[in-house]
């Protein structure tokens, strides 16, 4: 079950695939990480896909990713009297706490007094998703006298967002620890934090998470680019949520952040997932446009971790076809020759570690002997990542006695994640890594492989040794 790339895909389960047969077609047409929307559906829902993917993890002998993504705050207006408004530019409109009030054309409740409380003149809010546009002129702890900036159409519970201010609010809701205390019964791989604003959200959700998943931060506020690299710092993957930055920042500023995120999880040596409306024309035709075929392009030669599906996996009508379309377009652009060069262009020096110089040496390594796999023993994931880090021209191959750490893996570019029994010498894992190599489908007799482990074994983060071996 070996894939033929390095750059992984992240598919979103949902009501069009959320059967155990179309779960499989999808895993065979490439998904290496399963992504649990809560936003939508019930805990029974996600409990009983998980249970469908893990069904299908025992029968292909692959471990397999599995993401719960929480909701996060979710800022709305109220209901209207009369249904629809039409606001027109240049007119005043009033957001007030009045929530027993349905709106009209001068106002409309605003039951959030975290935003009241963050105002002052001169902020924009965007509602549904950007599409109208209030300036804020005067402001109180209860209500806000806005001018329309743009004019447009505001329906019932219409989403806020407020991009100029720092919003006094958790990431978490009740909402979203009663889901994350379900998630991590269940057994889930990775945590996707909504709504982060500041490093400290990322701490909060670390004092829950702990080690029972790998934390992933989504950046989807413009305060969070502002600290980026510290929540970079504190999270063990970031996810590029683009929809959300697109409402918030102008579209042009996004692209340019996209490369700024990737670059930095790449020094830091942690994965990165570009998502949001990657092959969004594919929700309801089968075949993307030109445009999103060189978006998920862009990605891959930027060096990102995994690229993402969400309404084309979950809902779109082709669910099966955008994963066989996002698993081609990786490995035309991992063929073409500019791809390796712009890999190598952006490589970034290594941190003066123990673990960091095997890893560059290790790259070193594989390039001049042009190795046939690097296998990296890991307990928690750090060594196979730190090789991962270094965008080698060789696959990894990341071994771990852990199932948690072999099923959080297949997030990292180039990792095949598989899990083995631990060894007790140096001499039993060079035969242990070899016979994997091979088995897996990676090696075959006469090659050379390189090994990278910590001694003494199961220390995690002891990355010392560099072996190179060669296949029987």
């Amino acid at each position: 079950m070996r894939r033929h790339r390095q750059a992984k895909i992240v598919a979103t389960v949902g009501p069009a695939s959320s059967s155990p047969e179309t779960l499989r077609a999808l895993f065979d047409a490439g998904v290496d990480v399963f992504r649990l929307n809560f936003s939508h559906g019930t805990h029974a829902d996600h409990r009983a896909r998980l249970d469908a993917i893990r069904a299908i993890e025992k029968d292909v002998g692959r471990p397999i990713g599995v993401l719960l993504d929480l909701q996060g705050p979710k800022l709305r207006v109220g209901t209207f009297a009369d249904g629809p408004v039409q606001l027109l530019a240049g007119e005043r409109f009033r957001l007030d706490m009045d929530r027993d009030r349905p709106g009209d054309r001068q106002r409309v409740a605003l039951p959030h007094p975290e935003i009241f409380a963050a105002l002052k003149p001169g902020v924009d809010l965007l509602i549904d998703d950007g599409r109208v546009r209030l300036r804020v002129l005067n402001c109180s702890e209860s209500h806000a006298e806005t001018e329309v900036v743009v004019g447009g159409t505001v329906s019932d519970r219409k989403g806020v967002n407020v991009p100029d201010v720092v919003l006094p609010l958790s990431a978490l809701t009740a909402k979203d620890l009663a889901d994350l205390d379900y998630g991590l019964q269940l057994g889930v791989d990775w945590v996707a934090l909504s709504f982060v604003q500041r490093p400290a959200d990322v701490d909060m959700a670390r004092e829950i998470v702990g080690r029972r998943a790998g934390l992933i931060a989504k950046l989807e506020k413009p305060a969070a680019i502002a600290c980026l690299d510290d929540i970079v710092d504190r999270c063990d993957a970031v996810m590029v949520a683009r929809g959300d930055l697109g409402v918030e920042l102008p579209a042009e500023q996004v692209p340019a952040i996209q490369k700024r995120i990737v670059r930095s999880c790449r020094r830091r040596g942690i994965p990165v997932i570009v998502a949001t409306q990657m092959l969004d024309s594919m929700v309801a035709t089968p075949v993307p446009t030109r445009a999103e075929a060189s978006d998920v392009a862009t990605a891959i030669y930027d060096g990102a971790d995994a690229v993402m599906l969400s309404a084309e996996s979950a809902s779109g009508r082709y669910p099966v076809e955008a994963v066989q379309m996002m698993d081609r377009i990786i490995r035309n652009t991992e063929a073409d020759p500019y791809h390796r060069e712009a890999i190598d262009a952006s490589h970034t020096p290594a941190r003066p570690t123990t673990g960091d110089a095997i890893g560059c040496a290790t790259r070193r390594v594989s390039s001049l002997l042009d190795v046939a796999a690097i296998v990296a023993y890991t307990s928690t994931g750090s060594s196979a990542l730190r090789m991962a880090r270094e965008r080698p021209r060789s696959p990894i191959i990341g071994i771990t006695p852990q199932q948690s750490t072999a099923r959080r893996l297949p997030l990292a570019w180039g990792v095949h994640a598989v899990q083995c029994e631990e060894v007790s010498d140096v001499l039993g894992m060079s035969d242990q890594a070899c016979a994997i190599a091979k088995d897996e489908g990676f090696a075959h007799q006469g090659d050379t492989i390189v090994v990278t482990a910590g001694v003494p074994f199961g220390t995690p983060g002891s990355t010392n040794l560099l072996r190179i071996a060669e296949v029987g």
